[in-house]
C-alpha cells in the first residue's frame, strides 16, 4: 500500500501524518518507528507543509542516469560519484529558490530522492531496501558557471550549497517501486524533463549499499539519485516543478 507522509505547521506546532486526499490524517510518535495514527484529520489547505523529514545530510550523485553521460561522453563510473548538500540549502516545498549574491547561471535539476528509514551501516545489496523508508521529490539547484571556474578545483560544494538550494517534498511516498518512477520537470509549466529511473547506472540498492559502507545513513537522511537529460536555467520569477507519479509536485519559484 502506497502511503504518502508529510510534515507541516497547524497552530504553531509542528505535526506529521499521510495524505488523505486533500486531508492529513495526524499522527504521533516517530515517522520511521511505528507511527501511531490518531482521530485527527486536517483539512491540507489549512496548514503549511514543511519539508517532510529532517536530513542529517543529502548526499547527491553526479553521473548516474545512462541518457545524460552519454550526451556528456562521460565514461561509466566504476562507483557512485557523490557530494553533500549542505543543510543551509533545504527548501520546504512552495517557497522560494533565492539568486546568490554571486553571477552566473542557476540550473534546476529535477530528481528522485531516496529516504533512509533505518540506521545504515556497511549493508549489503541484498540487505539494503530494508533500510529504505521511501522516496520524495527534489531539484538539485546548482551555479553551473561556478563549478569549473578555478582549474585546480572543481567547486561541488559550493555550487550545490547556497542558502534555499535543496527544495524536496513536497511528501515522502512509500510502498513504490522506484524502476517504474518517472521524473517530470516543468519551468514555467514547460516540460523540460522526462526521464525514467530504470536508466540509472547504479540501483536504489545499489546506492544505499555502496554509500553506506563510507558513512552511516540516519533516518531522515537522503540520497539524490542524480539527473538526466533536460537541465537548464531558470530566470527570477520563474515557477520549477518536480513531479514523479505517486509522490505529488515540488514546487518552487525562483527569484
Amino acid at each position: 500500500m502506497i502511503q504518502r507522509w508529510v510534515r507541516f505547521i497547524d497552530a504553531d506546532a509542528i505535526h506529521f501524518g499521510t495524505l488523505e486526499g486533500d486531508k492529513i490524517r495526524v499522527f504521533s510518535g516517530d515517522m520511521f518507528a511505528s507511527p501511531t495514527p490518531s482521530e485527527t484529520v486536517l483539512q491540507l489547505d489549512q496548514v503549511k507543509l514543511l519539508a517532510p523529514v529532517q536530513p542529517s545530510k543529502v548526499i547527491a550523485m553526479w553521473n548516474n542516469f545512462r541518457a545524460l553521460g552519454q550526451k556528456l561522453n562521460l565514461a561509466i563510473p566504476a562507483e557512485p560519484l557523490y557530494l553533500i548538500k549542505a543543510p543551509n540549502s533545504y527548501l520546504n516545498p512552495g517557497e522560494t529558490i533565492r539568486k546568490p549574491s554571486c553571477d552566473g547561471k542557476v540550473v534546476f535539476e529535477g530528481e528522485l530522492g531516496i529516504v533512509i528509514g533505518r540506521t545504515c551501516k556497511g549493508v549489503s545489496e541484498a540487505e539494503a531496501m530494508n533500510h529504505v523508508f521511501g522516496y520524495t521529490c527534489a531539484n538539485d539547484v546548482t551555479v553551473a558557471d561556478i563549478l569549473n571556474r578555478d582549474p585546480s578545483f572543481a567547486q561541488w560544494v559550493r555550487a550545490k550549497g547556497f542558502d534555499t538550494f535543496c527544495p524536496f517534498g513536497p511528501a515522502v511516498a512509500t510502498g513504490l517501486d522506484p524502476s517504474t518512477l518517472v521524473v517530470k520537470t516543468t519551468l514555467n509549466g514547460e516540460l523540460r524533463q522526462d526521464y525514467p529511473i530504470s536508466d540509472m547506472l547504479f540501483s536504489v540498492a545499489q546506492l544505499v549499499s555502496l554509500i553506506s559502507q563510507d558513512m552511516t545513513l540516519h533516518p531522515g537522511d537522503i540520497i539524490l539519485c542524480g539527473t538526466s537529460v533536460g537541465v537548464g536555467s531558470m530566470k527570477p520569477d520563474s515557477i520549477v516543478e518536480v513531479e514523479i507519479a505517486g509522490i505529488g509536485k515540488l514546487s518552487n519559484r525562483f527569484q
